[in-house]
C-alpha cells in the first residue's frame, strides 16, 4: 500500500495477537497525526517493546521513527557545500515489520513481508492475519462499521464512543473462540482477552463493565 493521504473516517486498531486483546484505538483521517496517535496510545498500553507489524502505510514507519528514535547531528566536515542535516535514527532495540499485499486487476498476486528495523526478526512472526481475522468481526458485530450499511454515526465522536464500548466489551465479557479452555469439571469455555491475559479473574457482564467504579480506581 504506498504512502496517501484520506479525508475519510477510519478506525485505527492496534492489536495484541497473543492474547487477542484491542490496545488502543483512534477514529480520524487517513494522516499521520492520526497514525502518531494510535502508536503513541499503543506504546501507553505497553512494558516492552514488542515486535510491531503493520500493512504498508508508511505513516507508521514515521510514527514508530518519532516515538523511539533520537535526532543525530553530523559534525561538519569543513568542506564546501552544505552541512548534512540532522536525520531522526531509531533505537537499535526497535522491530517493525509490514505485510504487503500485490494485487493487479482486483487480484491478489503477492504478499510481501518486509522488514523495516531490526534485524533480529524471524519472517514466521511478520503475520496481520489475526488482526484482519477480527477486523471481519468488527464489521459483523458492529453496525456502524459495517460494509454497505444505514447504520453509521453521524459525527465523529458518536462513533469514538460507540468504539470504545464496542472494544471495552470485547476485551473484558466476550469469550473468544480461539481462548477455550477446559473448567474444572471438564467443560469448554471461553476466556475473554484480559482473562487470558490475567488482567481479570472472570468475563465480566455487560453490567459489571457498565458500573463498575473506573472514578476510583487509582493510577498510580
Amino acid at each position: 500500500m504506498e504512502e496517501y493521504e484520506d479525508d475519510g473516517t477510519w478506525v485505527w486498531v492496534s492489536f495484541a495477537s497473543k492474547c487477542r486483546i484491542v490496545l488502543a484505538h483512534s477514529v480520524g483521517e487517513r494522516k499521520q497525526y492520526v497514525a502518531d496517535g494510535i502508536v503513541n496510545k499503543t506504546c501507553e498500553c505497553l512494558g516492552s517493546k514488542p515486535l510491531f507489524v503493520s500493512d504498508g502505510l508508511n505513516f507508521y514507519t514515521c510514527a514508530l521513527r518519532k516515538k523511539f528514535g533520537k535526532m543525530v547531528e553530523f559534525p561538519r566536515t569543513g568542506k564546501c557545500g552544505r552541512p548534512k542535516k540532522p536525520k531522526l535514527i531509531p533505537d537499535p532495540d526497535l522491530r517493525y515489520a509490514q505485510v504487503i499485499k500485490h494485487r493487479k486487476g482486483g487480484k491478489l498476486i503477492k504478499v510481501e513481508k518486509r522488514i523495516i528495523f531490526g534485524n533480529d526478526i524471524d519472517k514466521k512472526e511478520i503475520s496481520t492475519s489475526l488482526l484482519e481475522r477480527q477486523n471481519l468481526t468488527f464489521r459483523q458485530d458492529n453496525n456502524r462499521i459495517s460494509r454497505k450499511t444505514i447504520g453509521f454515526s453521524k459525527k465523529l465522536s458518536g462513533l469514538d464512543n460507540q468504539m470504545m464500548l464496542f472494544f471495552a466489551n470485547f476485551n473484558f465479557c466476550r469469550g473468544h473462540g480461539s481462548l477455550k479452555y477446559c473448567d474444572d469439571m471438564g467443560r469448554i469455555r471461553k476466556n475473554s482477552p484480559l482473562k487470558e491475559y490475567g488482567l481479570i479473574d472472570h468475563n465480566w457482564t455487560l453490567k459489571e463493565l457498565l458500573t463498575f467504579p473506573y472514578h476510583k480506581t487509582s493510577t498510580s
